[in-house]
C-alpha cells in the first residue's frame, strides 16, 4: 500500500466508511455546503481567525476529499447569469469537477419586505413602486434535480451520499433505503431528527473542515 492509499484508508476509517458501503455516489448541494463555515471564527486547527479573515469552501480540496470515498461526485450550483463573478465560479467548478457533473440553474430572487426599524445596511435595501422597502434574497433549490439524478443512477451505486443538511431529502433517503441502498449524510450544523434517522451514517462538517476549507481575506463592506 503506497502513501496515497494509506491516506485514503486513514480518512475512510476516520469517517467510519467501511467496505459495507460499496460503491458510493456523492451529490453536493453547494448552496447548502457553501454556508457551512460562514459563522466560524476558528480554522481546522482551532486557530482564531483574524478580523479580516473567513473560512470558505475550497473546490479543489472538496473534490479531492470526495474522491477518497466516492466513485462519482455531482455538484449543484445556482448561478447568477448577470454576474461575471458567478459565471467565472461556474467555469472553475467545471474545471475541477468536470462539465458533466456540474449542474447549474439561475438563482431565484425573492423579495423580503421588512418593518421600519429593522437594522439592515442601506446598501441591501431597495424600494418598490409603492414605496415599500425590501431586500432581495437569492435562493437556489436543487431538491428535485438531485432526487431525479439519484433515481436515474440508482442501479450504478450502493450508497447515496448527500452533502446537505436539508430535511427535504428525508423522503428520498427513506425510499433509497427501501430499495436496499445505504445513505450517508454530510451536514453542517443542526439537522432534524427525522433527517438524521434516514441515514446509515452522518458526518459532521466540522470534523472534515481541514479537508474542504480554506482561509481567505474578507472584502470590506
Amino acid at each position: 500500500m503506497d502513501l496515497q492509499d494509506l491516506k485514503k484508508k486513514f480518512i475512510k476509517d476516520e469517517l467510519q466508511i467501511t467496505e459495507d458501503y460499496g460503491k458510493i455516489f456523492a451529490f453536493i448541494d453547494f448552496s447548502n455546503v457553501n454556508k457551512w463555515f460562514q459563522n466560524d471564527n476558528q480554522d481546522w486547527e482551532n486557530k482564531l481567525l483574524a478580523l479580516d479573515e473567513k473560512l470558505s469552501i475550497d473546490l479543489e480540496k472538496l473534490k479531492l476529499f470526495v474522491d477518497i470515498f466516492s466513485e462519482r461526485a455531482r455538484i449543484y450550483y445556482g448561478e447568477n447569469p448577470k454576474n461575471q463573478k458567478s459565471l467565472s465560479f461556474t467555469y472553475v467548478m467545471r474545471k475541477v469537477f468536470g462539465k458533466r457533473d456540474v449542474m447549474t440553474k439561475d438563482i431565484q430572487k425573492i423579495r423580503h419586505y421588512f418593518e421600519t426599524g429593522e437594522h439592515i445596511p442601506d446598501k441591501y435595501v431597495e424600494t418598490d413602486a409603492d414605496g415599500k422597502k425590501f431586500i432581495e434574497i437569492r435562493k437556489s433549490n436543487f431538491d428535485v434535480e438531485i432526487s431525479v439524478d439519484a433515481l436515474r443512477m440508482l442501479e450504478h451505486y450502493d450508497t447515496f451520499c448527500i452533502f446537505s443538511g436539508d430535511a427535504d431529502f428525508v423522503y428520498l433517503n427513506n425510499y433509497l433505503k427501501r430499495k436496499g441502498k445505504k445513505v450517508i449524510i454530510v451536514k453542517g450544523g443542526y439537522i432534524l431528527t427525522k433527517f438524521r434517522e434516514s441515514a446509515d451514517l452522518v458526518v459532521n462538517a466540522q470534523n472534515i473542515k481541514k479537508h474542504i476549507a480554506k482561509v481567505e481575506k474578507q472584502k470590506p463592506d
